[in-house]
């Protein structure tokens, strides 16, 4: 479409009013000031021959916040997608010091807790006799632990999606507000999901493998899903004691990894390129800092969730996102 020249010409001598359409029209990052009139009156041929300023930054979450053609008939944001994909949802940049986790247990008192620690002694007890689990001291091998947390990774992301889900369902059908939690809860479902497409990059599972995680998932999927609308506090509390058994998990891998001789070559390899992005390591990272930062994501989910399990479900603000707003300010 052509502007008129006089417009251009009256829009160059105008910042604010540029200032404006871009707020407006979402196009805060695409042109500098200066060039706006001479962009504004080129055609759409124009802006094909120079297709590096249509193609919209890969983490952007919504085509409207980029600059551009749709995304779905640019050929060069399909290709832009398909060598290079960063995680629209930013990850936290672990110090030194948040990467020393202690092991923690949440003594059960309650009846529900008391279930909710007895399911989870359940499901650990039979998935190590089913996987062979001989524990850390230099049995496992470097498949046999590759396996175990695959198959962990995939079941680890499965309650925070299904809570988060119940809970934004209730939300909707309910008109009211959720306080924050479904927020957290994605965010522990997708950071679960990143731990699973990181080890991936370490081993392809084979074709039995990938028919048991669709088993598993259809079983605990609804299971879960139909427990949270009955006790949702049981459910978190049931989370809390799962991601315990994650932290000794990968403890127990870093043990491994710094001790026998066979794994301590695996933990000295380079870190997989998508785990060095999303954790913002350094160049230099191996797969032991990969680790480190995992069994960080575990640790903090386990406190994450066994707070859920002590607040009212339907009054209680998040107090993570509460924190996390007060840090921004």
């Amino acid at each position: 479409m052509l502007v008129r020249p006089a417009f251009c010409s009256y829009l160059s001598k105008s910042p604010a009013l540029i200032n404006l359409l871009r707020t407006s029209f979402g196009l805060t990052n695409q042109l500098p000031v200066a060039s706006f009139a001479s962009k504004a009156s080129s055609t759409n041929a124009n802006d094909s021959a120079n297709p590096k300023e249509s193609v919209p930054n890969p983490g952007d979450v919504h085509f409207k916040l980029s600059a551009g053609e749709h995304p779905l008939g640019n050929e060069n944001v399909k290709k832009v997608r398909r060598y290079y994909w960063d995680n629209p949802i930013p990850h936290t940049v672990y110090s030194e010091s948040d990467l020393q986790v202690e092991k923690t247990h949440h003594q059960p008192k309650k009846i529900h807790e008391h279930l909710a620690a007895f399911a989870v002694k359940c499901m650990r007890g039979g998935f190590d006799i089913a996987s062979r689990y001989k524990g850390p001291g230099g049995e496992m091998t470097k498949r046999d632990w590759l396996n175990r947390c695959l198959f962990l990774e995939t079941v680890a992301g499965v309650p925070g999606m299904v809570a988060g889900m119940a809970r934004h369902l209730k939300s909707l059908r309910s008109m009211n507000r959720d306080y924050g939690w479904i927020h957290t809860l994605l965010e522990e479902a997708e950071n679960e999901r990143m731990h699973l497409l990181i080890f991936m990059k370490m081993k392809d599972p084979g074709l039995m493998f990938r028919m048991m995680v669709i088993g598993a998932q259809g079983v605990f999927f609804n299971a879960f899903f139909l427990t949270y609308l009955i006790t949702p506090k049981t459910c978190h509390r049931f989370v809390g004691y799962l991601e315990e058994e994650a932290v000794k998990t990968y403890t127990g891998l870093l043990d491994d990894m710094n001790g026998p001789e066979h794994l301590r070559n695996w933990g000295d390899e380079a870190a997989p390129a998508i785990a060095v992005n999303y954790y913002k390591l350094d160049q230099n990272a191996t797969v032991r800092d990969v680790i480190k930062c995992i069994r960080a994501d575990e640790a903090h989910h386990r406190d994450v969730n066994h707070s859920f399990a002590g607040l009212d479900p339907d009054l209680d603000p998040n107090p993570f996102l509460l924190k996390k707003l007060k840090e921004k300010k």
